[in-house]
This record gives structure tokens, sequence and C-alpha cells, in this order.
């Protein structure tokens, strides 16, 4: 984590490798290998701790070995959606996936109420990102690197409707995603509330506010919310926000993109928490 005390130059001039493939050929063998599909394979690996992603089911499928499996959904609050016979079918092939496909995560997730106390008793202030419904996978990956390169302390997400953390996600963050903590949430509202008795103040990036994201008080410790690319962040996370902050535009156009609005208001803690002293 960096020190808040004073600027973290590797944040400026760190270059930052690219994680690319070698070949198209290389690249569909490390997708294939993301797969798990059959209901005992899957049940044994989410038991042998394997961080699983979503886990797809054929519709209609059902049987004790189903029910045993749905135990271990509930158990370990994985994300899990119904859908055709032939997109199972299409992912895996001529393989006998028996209704069950379940795609592993590239990473590790956090728990925020973990990393928060931790990130409070090594003195430092607390930054937090909160995205609701960024579904474009590019969009996520870029936010995620201006995150890790600003000493952002987390990410978090919704467990569902948040774009797949997959190859193209690790990609378009640099590989920021394998070294910034990122935490899934069963209930977004949930955690807002636990960051709010925390401590942290919520500061909602939007349009529908006549302050500025420099009005904002960013020495405290915070977490910004971001809204989804199609209609912002949801009224009830806006509700809850202690502080609405927009970025002032001065063109034509009426909006910057989501990964863009997310750099600028990152940065603008870095100015504050650093150089305003």
């Amino acid at each position: 984590m960096m020190d808040r005390n004073k600027p973290r130059g590797r944040a400026f001039s760190r270059p930052i490798k690219s994680f690319g493939t070698t070949g198209p050929r290389r690249e569909k063998k490390e997708e294939d290998t993301k797969l798990i599909f059959g209901i005992r394979p899957v049940i044994e690996a989410i038991r042998a701790g394997k961080e699983v992603e979503k886990i797809f089911f054929q519709q209609g499928t059902g049987g004790a070995l189903m029910a045993e499996l749905n135990d271990e959904i509930k158990k370990y609050k994985i994300p899990f959606q119904f859908v055709p016979a032939e997109k199972l079918n299409h992912m895996m092939k001529s393989k006998n996936h028996q209704g069950v496909i379940a795609q592993l995560s590239p990473i590790t997730y956090g728990n925020i109420e973990n990393i928060i106390p931790t990130v409070f008793e090594k003195g430092e202030t607390p930054l937090v990102i909160i995205l609701d419904r960024i579904t474009d996978v590019r969009n996520f990956g870029a936010i995620s690197r201006s995150a890790e390169c600003a000493g952002a302390h987390a990410l978090v997400i919704p467990s569902k409707g948040n774009a797949p953390i997959n190859g193209d996600a690790i990609k378009t963050s640099a590989g920021a995603l394998y070294q910034i903590p990122v935490c899934r949430s069963e209930n977004l509202k949930h955690t807002c509330d636990f960051l709010k008795k925390s401590g942290l103040q919520l500061v909602a990036c939007t349009e529908k506010t006549d302050e500025t994201i420099y009005d904002a008080d960013f020495s405290l410790p915070t977490a910004i919310i971001l809204g989804s690319e199609e209609d912002g962040i949801s009224e009830e996370y806006l509700k809850l926000s202690d502080t609405k902050a927009m970025i002032p535009l001065f063109g034509k156009i009426e909006s910057l993109n989501v990964s863009v609005s997310a750099g600028i208001a990152l940065y603008e803690v870095i100015r504050q928490r650093n150089f305003l002293k």
C-alpha cells in the first residue's frame, strides 16, 4: 500500500508490462483451462477452494447431485445463470457438460470487511472504488488500472451485473487486476452501509449535482461510486452517498467515458492528499 503522507513516485512514472498473448492458439488453450464442466467436478472444484467467477446452468437441469451443487452455490454465494442448452454446447463443443459449466476466476477475490480495518491499522487513509453495473470489460479493466496506479486500496463490484473478470479485462488493466484487491459484493447496499459505518464518506461521481470533484474533501477516508455506462449511478446509491460530485465539462459533448471519469476523480484524490498540505 502507498504511504499517504507523500507522493508515490511509481504512480507517475512506472512502466506497466503488457499482458498480451503469443497468438490465437495459445489464447484459446488458456481460455479452455478456465472452464470446468460436469456436476461432480464443479462441486469438487468449489470444495477445493477454486475461485469461481460464474456458473452456467442448462434450463431444466435437476436431480439429487444438482441439489448438492445448489447447496455449495448458496454456501459460497457464487453467481449463476440459467442459459439454453445451445450456449453450453457452444462453450464446450462436443463434451458432456451435464448441463453445468463453471467459469473459474483468474483472480482471488478480497474481503472488504477485512481490508478496511487493516488500512486503518497501518495509519493510511482508505480509498475505495465502488462500481455500480460497469458492464464493458474494457472500461472495467481501464478503471482497475487507474485505481491501482493511484494507490486505491480496493475495488468493490456487485456479484451480478458487472463485467466479467476474464482475459480481456486482465489485458486492458495491464495486469493491475492481479495487484489491486477486488471485492465481490452480493449486496452492494450492505457494503456501502459497512463502509459508512467504518468512517468512509461515499462520494457519487455523477452529473446530477452542482458540486464538482474539486469541492469534495478527499483528504477524508473515501469510497468513490461510479455508475453504469448506460444510466449512471442507481438512485438508491445516490441517496446513500454523502456527497455528489461532477466533473466539469467545457465542450459540446455532454459526458465522459466512465473509465476516464475514474482516472480524473482518482487523481483529484492524489492532488488533495499529497500536494495541498
